[in-house]
């Protein structure tokens, strides 16, 4: 059991207002949604605010355990001291009468002592222990765990009541309606198998598959399954969807910057089959429970593979992996030992069983 320290008391019934400081990257929002459930089930009758960053404050909004989301406009008019005295005075404005700070900085321990925040919880990190009215020690095991229970172990050594390790991802309508516009846009129909494919990632190369693999890759399914493919990313990815593109035989759709997140959850949800590396749309696409073939080099399955009962990870165990850097300084044997077939192979599966369902 995790050590906690507490300098308040945090009596259940008296809690009407939660404010939780929300992670700020996709795959970090999906591994902490389990324990913002917790949050829920223990404080039922409670309102629950998330405070998120810009480009992941709509898929806070898809969270049915998530009443409101505020958005922490960083870059923007929250940057710098007077940014932060500017939140904080919003902030206070709400009454929270608990924070609940999944992010792990210091600045998310200060926003919240500055609102004047009576209950402040999370992890010890970043020195901020002192700042928590309820602090918990962050221990070596406990970051070699997978994401998800490292958030929920947390919110157990508070006390909260967990809800096991779903993620409670509901899209509304809209998120449907957005899709099927880019869809109709690009006359892609109802019936149509549809692949989604992601070659990028942030951190660095050490985390992307080959273009030209991934340009195999989709050819062949493209060809047996008849198949329309879709590239997603950010706009930093769009070099890497190019060089996928240049290296196949058939037309894709790009859409590498293109897109709001509230489009790529409805464009995922509406894949037969998603391709990605280690990446935040590769958990988004585990948390709809698309099927998915998830590549890993560099990072570590064990602590970040992705959700999803129809969820492969596809991972050579290689001496020098999980290296977790940026770039490789040797030979990328970890990438490189993963052949097309390995992928396509695991994909034909999956796109087999969901015609299957079907």
């Amino acid at each position: 059991m995790l050590q906690v320290r507490k300098t308040k008391e945090l009596v259940p019934e008296k809690v009407k207002s939660i404010l939780v400081r929300g992670t700020n990257w996709i795959g970090d929002v999906i591994m902490s949604l389990p324990a913002v459930a917790s949050v829920r089930r223990t404080f039922p009758h409670a309102r629950i605010v998330v405070l998120a960053k810009p480009w992941v404050a709509q898929l806070y909004r898809a969270c049915p355990d998530v009443d409101d989301v505020i958005v922490f406009q960083s870059p923007g008019i929250h940057d710098g001291i007077g940014g932060k005295i500017r939140l904080a005075t919003q902030l206070r404005k709400e009454k929270f009468d608990l924070a609940v700070l999944l992010q792990n900085a210091i600045e998310a321990a200060i926003i919240a002592w500055l609102a004047r925040i009576p209950l402040r919880a999370g992890y010890n990190s970043d020195c901020r222990g002192l700042l928590l009215t309820y602090s918990v020690k962050r221990t070596r095991e406990i970051r070699e765990i997978h994401q998800i229970g490292y958030y929920l172990e947390m919110v157990e050594a508070l006390g909260f009541r967990t809800s096991g390790r779903d993620i409670n991802i509901v899209p509304g309508k809209e998120y449907s309606l957005a899709a099927k516009k880019i869809l109709t846009e690009h006359n892609i129909k109802g019936k149509d198998t549809l692949i989604g494919i992601a070659p990028g990632a942030s951190y660095g190369p050490a985390k992307m598959w080959f273009p030209e693999r991934f340009a195999v890759v989709a050819d062949r399914l493209a060809n047996k399954f008849s198949a329309r493919i879709i590239l997603f990313g950010s706009a930093g990815d769009r070099e890497r969807t190019n060089l996928v593109q240049q290296h196949s035989e058939n037309p894709m759709i790009n859409l590498a910057g293109e897109t709001t997140l509230k489009e790529v959850v409805g464009l995922i949800s509406e894949c037969n089959l998603f391709i990605s590396n280690d990446s935040g749309l590769m958990h988004l696409a585990g948390a709809l429970n698309i099927p998915l073939i998830a590549i890993f080099g560099s990072t570590n399955p064990t602590t970040t593979s992705p959700v999803g009962r129809r969820s492969v990870v596809i991972y050579k165990n290689v001496s020098c992996s999980p290296c977790l850097k940026e770039t490789c300084p040797t030979d990328f044997r970890c990438m490189d030992l993963i052949q097309a077939d390995d992928v396509y192979d695991a994909a034909s599966i999956l796109l087999k069983r969901d015609r299957g369902s079907n």
